[in-house]
């Protein structure tokens, strides 16, 4: 499967083959749209002075100059509205891939036990609560086939069948307005 979270296709084509751009684009997402947050790898790509072909490496960021590396996301369109905090936050997720899986993102989740094993790997990366670390489990098996026993369960709601509740489910256009119309019946609902 296609990813399409950026439904942008020149990010889209990043994020479905670099996990590491997939886990930054997740990262991302939080406080502003999600097509903005999966598009923001493909531009620290750029930014970075990568070429199409060429993946982000985890190494790299860790070990970028932290300054340089908030300019670089803060330069216009910036690749978050609160570029300096995330800048800080990809770099800490890049640096605990370095340390704990020799900088590769897919080794988060190669020869996983079961689904509970998976969540738990996915809540200790820095930046990764548990509802962002469900929703990101449920992308991997909803997605990129990446099913231990028990992923569904593991992921929550966000694991179900035939839901619209976040990026797990978003395959094109149309997949991504029936998210955004889960979300905002679930805001009316929280109102009441």
């Amino acid at each position: 499967m296609r990813i399409q979270l950026a439904q942008r296709p020149e990010a889209d084509e990043l994020l479905g083959r670099s996990r590491l751009a997939l886990l930054i684009g997740m990262l991302l997402d939080q406080q502003i749209p999600m097509e903005w947050a999966f598009s923001g790898p493909r531009a620290i790509a750029e930014r970075l002075g990568l070429g199409t072909d060429a993946d982000l490496d985890a190494r790299e960021i860790a070990s970028y100059d932290p300054a340089e590396f908030a300019a670089l996301l803060a330069a216009k369109p910036a690749v978050h509205r609160y570029p300096k905090s995330m800048a800080e936050r990809i770099q800490q997720l890049a640096a605990y891939l370095v340390e704990h899986y020799d900088g590769s993102a897919d080794r988060v989740w190669e020869d996983v036990g079961d689904g509970a094993e998976l969540l738990r790997r996915l809540m200790a990366l820095p930046g990764f609560g548990k509802q962002k670390a469900q929703i990101f489990l449920a992308l991997l098996g909803k997605q990129l086939g990446v099913r231990p026993e028990g992923w569904r369960e593991a992921a929550g709601p966000y694991g179900e069948e035939g839901v619209h509740r976040s990026v797990a489910d978003v395959v094109d256009a149309e997949s991504l307005e029936r998210v955004r119309a889960t979300k905002q019946e679930a805001k009316r609902a929280a109102k009441k």
